[in-house]
């Protein structure tokens, strides 16, 4: 007999502990009904979803191509679909227990062609349809941005994860673990949201040393909204991939204003990105203090003390999203 989940178990086994405000507001809750709908069938698997999602994509881009109101505003609806379908797959994936690498993938290659794809469909049919070359400039920009964000997201990842295994190999055995959680803990009695002890790479809990109190030290009032948004599950990324999307695919074409919701939902996704290549900046710098004062002078020589440790990045990714990696002895990364 098929499994049926309640609605609290799918939302304690799914949702993320921080989404995005669009993905928490307007589609975990028709989602998180749709998978208790349709999880007990055997034949609904994570990569079927994602197809579906692609291919609702591929719908949504042929009405937005055809340039008249009702058709975007049929557009939109179904690029939401979409996203709901791109959600839940990630859903059934942690609910049932199937998800897989290649699935991961394929959920983040899909997620940019359809975008790629929608782009063009929805500007091109407004350039045909007005003449305004305008529309195609903001075509690439679409498209652009999208790259950069991820891009920028998967090689801060990176970085953070080269950051984390080299301070945790100087250090040592025994000494302090290096946090790079942000959000550890947003009810910590510091107010800054920084947990007192982390878990090392062995299980074992040991204090933190943490490379973000320059940046909380100077943007104090963002640090209290931070805390606050977490509390709502939230992240503090108000303006994301997701959001940007959702402005140009669904409130443009909705409120037939494609060109001023592309332009604002570009100038907001880049301050933000901004603010995030900023706020790793000021943990490099205090990276780079931790390991001069343990001894350690240049990158080579902690990327040496780290090879020599045994210590490698392991990278994780879920729902077609690029995670934070863990570092661990190099002995158990393939376990």
């Amino acid at each position: 007999m098929a499994q049926r989940f309640t609605l609290g178990e799918i939302r304690t086994r799914t949702y993320k502990d921080r989404d995005a405000w669009w993905t928490v507001w307007l589609v975990d809750p028709l989602a998180s009904r749709l998978v208790r709908l349709v999880a007990p069938a055997s034949w609904i698997t994570p990569n079927g979803l994602t197809m579906g999602a692609f291919l609702l994509g591929i719908a949504s881009a042929a009405c937005f191509a055809q340039g008249d109101y009702v058709w975007l505003a049929v557009g939109a609806l179904i690029f939401h679909l979409s996203f709901v379908l791109d959600c839940m797959d990630g859903k059934i994936a942690r609910l049932k227990g199937t998800g897989s690498v290649f699935g991961a993938w394929l959920d983040y290659v899909f997620d940019r062609l359809r975008v790629l794809i929608c782009a063009i469909a929805l500007m091109g049919g407004q350039y045909a349809k007005t003449g305004n070359i305008h529309y195609l400039w903001l075509a690439g920009v679409i498209i652009f941005l999208d790259m950069f964000r991820y891009l920028n997201a998967l090689q801060m990842g990176k970085v953070k994860n080269d950051m984390r295994r080299r301070l945790e190999a100087a250090q040592g055995e025994g000494a302090a673990a290096p946090l790079f959680v942000e959000e550890a803990d947003a009810e910590h009695p510091l107010g800054a949201g920084v947990a007192a002890t982390a878990v090392d790479s062995r299980g074992e809990e040991r204090p933190v040393v943490d490379v973000y109190g320059d940046f909380r030290s100077k943007f104090g009032a963002f640090v209290k909204v931070r805390n606050m948004l977490v509390r709502q599950r939230i992240r503090a990324h108000l303006f994301s991939g997701i959001e940007f999307q959702m402005f140009v695919f669904i409130l443009g074409p909705l409120t037939n204003q494609i060109a001023l919701f592309t332009i604002l939902s570009a100038v907001l996704l880049t301050a933000f990105e901004l603010l995030l290549i900023y706020k790793l900046y000021t943990a490099t710098r205090s990276y780079t203090r931790k390991l001069a004062e343990i001894g350690v002078t240049s990158e080579a020589q902690a990327e040496a003390v780290a090879a020599a440790a045994g210590v490698e990045e392991v990278e994780q990714v879920v729902d077609g999203e690029q995670l934070d990696g863990v570092a661990r002895p190099a002995a158990a990364a393939h376990n």
